[in-house]
């Protein structure tokens, strides 16, 4: 598969897009007024507890309190300094890796981490619990682990109190009316390694196969944690692999140096206060994203180039000449096309080559996606099966890509064109697995047999593209409808009737929308006829632009 990197960037904001085969797959938008705050480190304040609910809402200088679950609480300075001290810690147990390691989501909106280089789910390493990251301490043998199993869950009033103090990490995007999500086990992401403060484990990914690197990545990191004193836990990716040992090194000694910032700054600011800010979005895809398999990296702004010029180099240098400078006037975005999937991303209609079409509706519970076969009738000598199984193939094949590309989240139900065959039914289903293994996005997708719908989950950390790029019509409130003009006027006449007895004067004057007066005066004349009747006066009406369609206004004169 061919990649490319497109990355618009300016004083105002910065866009890039992800392009598989000369398909936009992927859009990232970070402005400058407003940038993301996933992978923020930040010194908060408990603002309220919440013993219903097990959670916390902290005061970390946003507009609205981010949230905190029971679950992602541990004080990680006070973890981090037991650490130092060596209590309770096996050496032995530190470098060991399992095969049972469960996945970890780490915060930022493109880092990805591989699962098989976490520890085991007995030991410290982070596990996934409702769609966040999750640390529980190491385990310190199998009595320690029995007396631990024994004890009740803490409750969050025993751990946290208003007012208090608290290191955390965002781990999710403010969305729509919710606050960011919290964790305070903090994972910070270099291109090689992961730095885990609150546990003390070296693992290495799996798909690092070779016994003899494996063994040379863990002498490297081990033997730079006993120079300076550095601990923590440490996940070695697989972008590691044959690199040397001053690039791992780079990689530790950012991880130490910040740290020791981040404690410093929690020492002397007040709450609330920024620790530590992610990266650029262009750095941070770099960082997580780039591979071989990048065939260009296209930026149009040359101080941008010259900054990803000296990342690459220091990173993945055999791809500098891969890196090139967009020198033309016309917008790098509506060259490569990409301007007008984004314009198609914000319609809820999309077309397949087929002759048919989606249906793609977010809502604030789920996000429904309909199958039509639109234009598209098939062969003359073709089944109404096979019709329908084709345009089903084609359209899963679409539905992924808008997923990713809109990045939509949470529930996501497909609303597929009705099968009559159980293997075709199943050969769709396989076919929309395969199609989400290319989505970097956690995600898990349920057949539901009995009404032909297809369940899929997605990690949600940040907002879609439509919330980004668009906001609610002010003249609708988001509801994407009006009252007809029929019901105005009707609700005229109900108005009337009641407010008729206190209406002074020789007539009315009726002040309306010109839609609704055009309505009066032509096919709902009868209605108006009612109006006089009822009132039994003169109603003069008066179109007025300035008014909302829904809007009336009723004096006597």
């Amino acid at each position: 598969m061919n990649k490319e990197m497109i990355i618009s960037s300016s004083d105002h904001d910065t866009r890039v897009a992800i392009l598989e085969d000369d398909q936009v797959v992927e859009i990232f938008i970070e402005r400058e007024r407003s940038r993301g705050v996933v992978g923020n480190i930040y010194k908060g304040r408990v603002s309220k507890i919440l013993p219903g609910m097990q959670s916390s809402f902290i005061d970390i200088g946003l507009e609205r309190d981010a949230f905190l679950y029971v679950s992602e609480v541990v004080n990680t300075v006070e973890e981090f300094d037991r650490l130092e001290s060596g209590e309770d810690e096996d050496e032995e147990d530190d470098e060991r890796v399992t095969d049972s390691s469960p996945s970890l989501a780490v915060a930022g909106p493109s880092t990805v981490v591989e699962p098989d280089a976490l520890p085991a789910a007995d030991a410290a390493g982070p596990a996934v619990q409702n769609g966040g990251a999750r640390s529980e301490r190491r385990g310190r043998g199998p009595a320690r682990d029995e007396r631990d199993r024994d004890k009740p869950e803490p409750k969050i009033e025993d751990l946290l109190k208003e007012g208090q103090e608290i290191l955390v990490q965002v781990v999710k995007e403010p969305l729509g009316t919710k606050g960011a999500r919290l964790t305070s086990h903090v994972t910070m992401p270099g291109r090689f390694l992961v730095f885990m403060p609150t546990v003390d484990h070296v693992g290495v990914s799996r798909k690092i196969e070779s016994r003899e690197e494996r063994s040379r990545l863990r002498g490297i990191v081990k033997s730079f944690r006993e120079q300076h004193g550095f601990i923590g836990g440490v996940i070695i990716r697989t972008a590691a692999s044959g690199r040397s040992e001053e690039d791992i090194v780079s990689d530790l000694s950012w991880f130490h140096q910040i740290w020791t910032e981040i404690r410093q700054k929690m020492e002397s600011r007040r709450a609330p206060a920024v620790l530590f800010q992610e990266q650029s979005l262009v750095v941070k895809l770099l960082r997580d994203l780039l591979t071989d398999d990048y065939t260009a990296i296209r930026i149009d702004d040359d101080q941008e180039h010259r900054r990803v010029m000296a990342l690459v180099e220091r990173i993945m240098p055999s791809l500098m000449p891969r890196v090139k400078l967009y020198t033309k006037s016309f917008p790098i975005f509506e060259e490569y096309g990409v301007q007008a999937e984004i314009d198609k991303a914000l319609r809820s209609k999309v077309w397949l080559k087929s002759g048919g079409y989606l249906v793609i509706n977010q809502t604030e519970a789920l996000v429904a996606i309909d199958v039509n076969t639109g234009r598209y009738v098939g062969k003359r000598t073709g089944r109404l099966e096979d019709t329908i199984v084709k345009t089903n193939l084609e359209a899963v094949k679409e539905i992924v890509r808008q997923i990713r590309l809109r990045d939509l989240g949470g529930i996501i139900v497909l609303d597929l064109i009705d099968m009559e065959e159980k293997k075709n039914r199943q050969k769709v289903f396989q076919e929309v697995e395969k199609e989400l293994r290319r989505d970097r996005s956690p995600s898990k997708a349920l057949q539901v047999s009995d009404f032909g719908l297809v369940i899929v989950t997605r990690k949600r950390v940040k907002q879609s593209l439509e919330r980004q790029l668009t906001e609610p019509c002010p003249y609708c409130s988001g509801s994407g409808s009006i009252k007809s003009p029929f019901t105005i006027c009707y609700e005229i006449l109900t108005e009337m009737q009641k407010i008729g007895p206190d209406l002074d004067g020789q007539g009315v004057l009726l002040r309306v929308n010109p839609d609704i007066a055009r309505a009066l005066k032509e096919e709902e004349h009868a209605l108006l006829r009612d109006l006089e009747a009822t009132l039994g006066k003169k109603v003069t009406i008066k179109p007025d632009a300035h008014l909302h369609h829904e809007q009336f206004d009723v004096m006597a004169i």
